[in-house]
């Protein structure tokens, strides 16, 4: 008897390894993949501007940096202490206005530098619902805390949601036509929206990543939020909330992800890296014992050992 679904997964095409230079936009559930991937060294940048959860958003801050299209005074605005901008994360405002643009300007130019080096370009959708900005008109990334009756709710149709998926693939692939595409849909349930609500907005980002995965060859899908929903169905798999992933399941997802994402013939490395960061992150009883003082040799050894391998690896 079978007791556990099993999600099958493809290998991928176009496998990750040490070579690859990575660049990651999304839900938060991003970073929990991305996080994976810094813990073992490989080449990425996560999040530039945030966490961002609706694709009409995203498009927008993934244009802005391929065209660099620099924020200026009119991009932000002062509420409750502190510069503002509606394209971006609240965790990047600053109550220093000069300071808080020079810093979204060099994000840009940075982005813009690692969109056209990118090999792979991991983009994890979170949600289709989506707040407009009244005076603007303009759907927003985060409302920062502006009062509610400044914005509309909108639920996102799978048409809007597939033509910025095809516009964000297209604009990326005309600065970096080798850029390859791993898509995938946050297993993160919104119960804000509603539980009903998060079922339509997780259906409709389904739909419209169905139907343009359909039709490009360069983007594949990973199925985080089956792997959760389905493989994982059990609350010892999740946080407090009863909405996040917990360790265990980021955990096996990223199992599920490096054995088919990445080429097996990093796995040695990676093996060797985990040895090291678990090394660092040791606390020592007595840190002038002898026992200690070998210990840390034979440690920097082993960092010596594989950054004369890899040099761009920083421990």
């Amino acid at each position: 008897m079978k007791f556990q679904t099993s999600i099958p997964i493809q290998k991928s095409d176009f496998l990750i390894d040490y070579s690859s230079k990575l660049v990651s936009f999304g839900s938060c559930f991003a970073e929990n993949m991305s996080n994976k991937l810094e813990y073992f060294k490989f080449s990425t940048m996560a999040n530039p501007f945030g966490i961002i959860f609706n694709t009409i958003s995203l498009e927008k801050i993934i244009v802005r940096c391929i065209h660099k299209k620099y924020f200026t005074e009119k991009d932000i605005f002062f509420h409750h202490d502190a510069w503002h901008c509606y394209e971006v994360h609240s965790e990047l405002s600053n109550p220093d206005k000069a300071e808080f643009l020079t810093t979204l300007n060099q994000l840009i130019a940075t982005t813009n530098w690692h969109i056209e080096k990118a090999t792979h370009c991991l983009i994890t959708l979170g949600t289709s619902w989506a707040y407009k900005h009244i005076e603007s008109d303009a759907i927003v990334a985060n409302c920062h805390k502006v009062p509610q009756q400044q914005f509309v709710k909108e639920l996102l149709c799978v048409s809007d949601i597939e033509a910025s998926l095809k516009s964000i693939v297209s604009e990326i692939q005309v600065v970096n036509p080798n850029c390859k595409f791993i898509f995938t849909i946050s297993p993160v349930r919104h119960s804000k929206d509603g539980f009903i609500e998060n079922n339509v907005s997780k259906s409709l980002l389904i739909t419209a990543l169905y139907h343009f995965l359909s039709k490009t060859t360069s983007s594949i899908y990973f199925p985080s939020y089956e792997i959760l929903m389905d493989e994982l169905r059990d609350y010892r798999f999740y946080a407090e909330d009863m909405l996040h992933p917990n360790q265990t399941a980021i955990d096996y997802i990223w199992m599920k992800f490096s054995e088919n994402y990445i080429d097996e013939k990093e796995f040695e490395t990676m093996q060797h890296v985990s040895e090291i960061q678990k090394a660092l992150s040791h606390r020592p009883f007595n840190p002038n014992s002898e026992s200690h003082i070998k210990f840390q040799n034979n440690l920097k050894q082993k960092i010596n050992a594989i950054v004369a391998k890899y040099p761009e690896m920083k421990f």
